[in-house]
């Protein structure tokens, strides 16, 4: 990917850029790419050859992370990705494609490319996974606030190139000659005086008649480096709120961090994954059975220490609102053919409030 948005007045920079949408687009990527995608049949997983190629080994060139990371980086900076199946099975990301969109009918998909291969053939929409982030292309809405604080980044790097720049004057008597070949000269013999000053810890420069050093203190109170960490998080800061990251989990903050990571799993994850589940249950569900019962599922990685809620959990179930094998799928656990954890129970203490009113035990006499 290539940045062409180097105007004049913006810094050349493009290291803050590329840092702060790297560092937001990973962090999604890698929480991704630790979900587990299956198809859910009759309360139960089907592993098959599909769970094989979502979970393990998409194709025999990446594994399941580095293709999930792959799909999560294209949904987001490019705005758009496409998944497609080879004749093997293997599903491959395509790098370039063309999209052709009709009002009535479904689309299609030409000129595909991955890698330096092009397929010849024409791919239908109801043949692949195509996925779309948003309305608008990420990039190019960065691109444009980068600009000012690109601008911002690149006049404060200036000032404090300037704040720590060494300045000196060289008094040479007009006995030197003024043309091109001896100005030539005379610039070299400076900059190896200065390159020793650089270099050695200890340097000697024998002195010249009629040619004279004198280095200027710098006076200027400029920005401290400070301030230029605060541009490069104000942009990261900004980056993150588009994609809906927290930045204390960003910038590494330790206190309470369990409250921004349930807002990073639910407000930004979730969607992701939400997306994701919808075209693949378009695309490899067949309508009747998803109405049958047979869907795809994901199971996101899991931010609950089941030893935290392990109080809350006992009280679900001797309330008899949930059985075992749902609050094991609200843990992120697979159900278990054990058909005790299917029943229902209520522990003693739980009575109707009639039963509660009528006091104590009645005497057999």
């Amino acid at each position: 990917m290539f940045d062409f948005d180097l105007i004049e007045d913006t810094s050349k920079k493009i290291h803050m850029k590329q840092l702060a949408i790297q560092t937001c687009i990973n962090m999604i990527s890698r929480t991704i790419s630790q979900s587990e995608f299956y198809v859910k049949k009759d309360k139960k997983i089907v592993k098959d050859e599909m769970y094989y190629r979502l979970n393990v080994r998409p194709n025999p060139n990446m594994s399941a992370s580095q293709f999930w990371q792959t799909v999560v980086h294209n949904l987001i900076y490019d705005n758009k990705c496409l998944i497609i199946q080879s004749d093997t099975e293997d599903l491959l990301i395509a790098d370039s494609f063309t999209r052709v969109e009709y009002a009535l009918v479904q689309g299609s998909f030409k000129d595909v490319t991955i890698k330096n291969f092009t397929f010849s053939r024409t791919f239908q929409m109801s043949d692949v996974v195509y996925l779309e982030y948003s309305n608008k292309k990420l990039s190019t809405m960065l691109n444009g606030l980068y600009e000012d604080y690109g601008e911002l980044f690149g006049r404060i790097i200036e000032f404090q190139k300037l704040k720590n720049q060494i300045r000196g004057l060289v008094n040479v008597e007009s006995t030197y000659e003024k043309d091109e070949k001896t100005q030539r000269r005379l610039q070299t013999y400076i900059d190896k005086i200065y390159k020793a000053f650089t270099d050695k810890s200890v340097a000697f420069v024998p002195q010249q008649k009629g040619f004279k050093l004198e280095e200027l203190k710098n006076t200027s109170q400029l920005q401290s480096v400070d301030e230029v960490a605060k541009v490069a998080d104000g942009f990261l800061n900004q980056v993150a709120k588009t994609l809906g990251s927290p930045i204390s989990l960003l910038h590494g903050d330790m206190a309470d961090v369990e409250k921004p990571t349930r807002n990073y799993m639910t407000f930004c994850i979730d969607p992701f994954l939400k997306k994701i589940k919808d075209e693949l249950n378009a695309k490899l569900i067949d309508k009747k059975d998803y109405l049958a019962g047979k869907k795809m599922e994901t199971k996101r990685v899991s931010n609950i220490n089941m030893f935290d809620v392990a109080t809350a959990v006992d009280k679900l179930r001797a309330s008899g609102t949930f059985n075992g094998n749902e609050l094991r799928e609200a843990l992120g656990e697979e159900r278990v053919d054990d058909p005790i954890m299917d029943r229902y129970f209520i522990t003693k203490n739980y009575q109707e409030s009639s039963e509660a009113l009528k006091g104590g035990e009645e005497d057999e006499a």
